[in-house]
């Protein structure tokens, strides 16, 4: 499985960011994907994550603010980002996993996003 990020870019407090996942190879074993960000000094959190049924799963300090949604035809995950703050300024990677049977995850490469207050 391949994962293609693309979005990040520098934006200023308040605005929207849209970072989109784009996802080739053998996906169909996939069930969960999700966005993951780290910020310097700090370890990789979770963002968002959205499962193969929809059902989705937020950060407390993005509740609200961002919006995980994928588009099966596309083998796409996006994430809307709304509101942004500095303390949202991170490394943003994407990640798909397979929860079922043997765990695998793979990573994608990071995009830089990038908030001035």
């Amino acid at each position: 499985v391949q994962l293609q990020a693309s979005g990040g870019g520098l934006v200023q407090a308040g605005g929207s960011l849209r970072l989109s996942c784009a996802a080739s190879g053998f996906i169909s074993a996939i069930n969960v994907m999700g966005w993951y960000r780290q910020a310097p000094g700090n370890q990789r959190e979770l963002v968002a994550q959205i499962t193969r049924e929809g059902s989705t799963d937020y950060a407390d300090s993005v509740k609200g603010r961002f919006t995980i949604s994928r588009d099966d035809a596309k083998n796409t995950v996006y994430l809307q980002m709304g509101s942004l703050r500095p303390e949202d300024t991170a490394v943003y990677y994407c990640k798909a996993e397979r929860t079922t049977a043997t765990y695998i995850a793979y990573w994608g490469k990071g995009t830089q996003v990038t908030v001035s207050s």
